[in-house]
């Protein structure tokens, strides 16, 4: 019996990004666990374990050895308020407010009197890094000395040590002041990110009878019918039961284009209701809706790490130490040459001020849960950042062509006429055929008939015959309607016909060939821009299809695909990718259908049109929600901005780190510089990471 299962905490009072990488490290190393995954922007972790219940203490202990004032809270039992949040912040601050006035009493009275300034030095010292010396005493304890806490305490101790007073009381402020920001800033940029995606509603208006009660959401129940005035979210995934509207689809698709609703039409959570009233009948409770899918797949995207994201943390494990070991040396060797130990002491201080790799570790994760924020408003959502990592790097991609491509509506493109028969009786006698069938081909061939205003006669008799069509008869006549197997099963002459394969609907009068409708699928009105677009970045364009060749390359020909395979199988295209795969490199394959998920699940990274199958959703990387082919191209150009600017981040930080390390050896940069090296430098980054949000797509 597998007692394998996935708990997810979130962990309070984690300051440290760099701490958050060795804490996820060191729950990866216990035997029990499978695989743990801390994600520092949102503060949850994930972990994936046998005995998972029985864990929580041994968890706490290990996370608690690193830093020691974390707290593990199950997701389920969580109950943080935006209050209790303010009043940590608002308490902080004060204490920064009250140590930097001590401080300032301190420096005044310096000249004054000698021992009052010290002793106000101290005090504002231990208002100020009091913090900051306990969770480093304890890291000591533990045998754990490579974190902030401890190299902060270290350098500012030196620094008393030698009779640098408002140095040491200095830059343990302005560390305070940055971590302050920094907290401040990562908080705000994680708000601003899922404020724009979640959309949960807090009640619903229930209708009961003749009354209206106002519930919470999570209380409604599938079959209960709520109430949506004009201009009011729609709360839950549900059918309209009473009412007309148009409503704005926009904050979950992306698209921007109103769409009209009417009684029996499907609604979705997260939509705007922009004029009438409706009566929704829910389809899904809250926890199953598709606003908390989207909060969901954004949350837990940041948990699919990129491999620029577990590449800095192995880096960060190995530059703090050498970063200590630099300052090290550079304390003793100079100083027993020169004989300058103040000044090569104050140069190691500078460095270990330095040496914290938060800015580094902490933007990147930060980088990608912005970029995944920047998709969802656009309504693609990326289940992970690997996914959006890889995209960036695919030169083919592989498209399924109904539903993809194309629209997967099809229309009656030309009827072709044998014998002494008129155009509208091919279609009366077609759709008469078709009336009672739900096939996309039929229906598209009942709408033919309504636009040409042709009435449809009751047949007398009906014999389906699966794969072929249908045999009927029609006021007397016995009818044909269906494909060449079904004709050539009859013994009905096609030679006539000029295109008897792909999308086409033979129909046969009493034995003889009367007519062929011959079908098409619309291309999507972007696709044919999206896959110029594609073109320009020299990605390679494949496409994929049941269809016929003659339908086939007429798609290509006119949306500009450089290659196509046709007549293909669900299983047909699992093995092309793989070929395609092992020619080209890494692939990616867009598809919606149910057939298309293996094909989905098997590529290097995949993307489903949200109107497709929800097994072809569920097994992709990406999913587009408005199911428009410029989604693809938004995709690829959010990728390249997020990873763009990651790499921006990680360069800026060591380029400024080492500047710094450099002006520090030759004597003009001091502890202030160093502060700003570290947690200034974390700041400029998190303000960096986050501007992806504010950019049009």
């Amino acid at each position: 019996m597998d007692d394998t299962t996935v708990k997810t905490y979130r962990l309070k009072n984690l300051d440290c990004a760099h701490c958050a990488s060795k804490i996820e490290k060191a729950i990866n190393e216990m035997e029990e666990v499978e695989e743990a995954v801390l994600v520092f922007t949102s503060k949850k972790f994930h972990i994936k374990a046998h005995h998972n219940d029985l864990l929580s203490e041994k968890i706490l202990k290990k996370c608690t050895d690193i830093e020691p004032d974390v707290e593990l809270v199950e997701e389920k039992n969580e109950n943080i308020s935006e209050k209790e949040s303010e009043e940590n912040e608002k308490s902080e601050l004060l204490l920064i407010i009250i140590g930097a006035v001590f401080l300032g009493a301190a420096m005044i009275t310096e000249n004054l009197n000698t021992i009052a300034s010290l002793v106000l030095y101290i005090f504002s010292y231990i208002i100020l890094g009091g913090k900051v010396l306990k969770s480093s005493i304890k890291s000591i304890k533990q045998g754990r000395i490579f974190n902030e806490n401890f190299l902060m305490s270290l350098a500012t101790l030196a620094a008393f040590f030698l009779k640098d007073y408002p140095e040491a009381v200095g830059v343990m402020l302005f560390f305070r002041i940055g971590e302050f920001f920094e907290d401040t800033a990562v908080e705000k940029s994680r708000k601003s990110i899922m404020s724009a995606v979640d959309m949960r509603p807090q009640t619903v208006s229930l209708s009961e009878g003749d009354r209206v009660i106002e519930i919470p959401a999570e209380h409604a129940v599938p079959g209960q019918i709520i109430i949506v005035k004009a201009g009011d979210r729609i709360p839950l995934d549900g059918v309209v039961e009473e009412g007309q509207s148009s409503i704005d689809t926009s904050s979950v698709t992306g698209e921007h284009l109103p769409e009209n609703v009417n009684p029996g039409d499907k609604v979705i959570s997260g939509c705007i209701n922009l004029n009438g009233l409706l009566k929704i009948k829910v389809e899904k409770a809250l926890s199953e809706s598709m606003v908390t899918r989207i909060v969901n797949s954004i949350e837990n995207a940041a948990a699919g790490k990129p491999k620029l994201d577990r590449f800095i943390t192995r880096f960060a494990n190995i530059y703090t130490p050498v970063v200590v070991i630099a300052a090290i040396l550079t304390a003793v060797i100079p100083s027993l040459i020169t004989k300058e130990w103040h000044k090569w002491i104050y140069t190691a201080v500078t460095f270990l001020v330095i040496s914290c790799p938060c800015a580094i570790v902490l933007s990147v994760p930060l980088t990608f849960f912005s970029g995944i924020g920047a998709g969802s408003k656009k309504g693609i959502l990326f289940k992970s950042g690997s996914s959006m990592e890889t995209v960036r790097g695919i030169r083919t991609v592989i498209l399924d062509k109904t539903g993809t491509v194309t629209t997967g509506k099809f229309t009656l493109k030309s009827v072709e006429i044998y014998g002494d028969y008129k155009e509208d009786e091919i279609i009366r006698f077609s759709a008469s055929c078709e009336q009672f069938s739900t096939h996309p081909v039929a229906e598209c061939i009942k709408e033919s008939a309504v636009n040409h205003g042709v009435s449809l006669i009751k047949p007398e008799k009906v014999n389906e015959i699966a794969g072929m069509g249908i045999e009927t008869v029609l006021s007397g006549k016995t009818v044909l309607c269906g494909n060449e197997k079904l004709m050539k099963l009859k013994n009905i002459d096609i030679s006539s016909c000029s295109e008897t394969s792909g999308t086409v609907v033979l129909c046969a009068v009493d034995g003889m060939l009367a007519g062929c409708l011959k079908i098409s699928d619309t291309i999507k009105p972007d696709s044919a821009e999206t896959i110029s677009k594609l073109k320009s970045r020299r990605i390679n364009t494949v496409m994929l299809t049941g269809d016929s060749k003659t339908s086939a390359a007429e798609t290509a020909k006119e949306t500009g695909i450089d290659s196509f395979y046709s007549k293909l199988l669900p299983e047909d295209k699992h093995t092309i990718m793989k070929e395609i795969r092992e020619k080209s490199g890494a692939v990616m394959f867009v598809g919606d259908g149910i057939n298309d998920a293996p094909v989905l699940a098997g590529a290097d990274v995949s993307a489903a049109m949200g109107t497709g199958a929800e097994a072809a959703i569920d097994a992709a990387d990406i999913v587009f929600m408005n199911s428009d082919m410029d989604s693809l191209w938004k995709a690829f150009v959010i990728s390249e901005d997020t990873n763009r600017i990651a790499k921006q981040n990680i360069i800026f930080a060591l380029v400024f780190k080492l500047a710094v390390m450099i002006l520090g050896i030759a004597g003009f940069a001091n502890m202030w510089f160093a502060v700003f090296a570290d947690s200034g430098v974390a700041v400029l980054c998190i303000i960096n990471s986050i501007r992806i949000l504010k950019k049009k797509y």
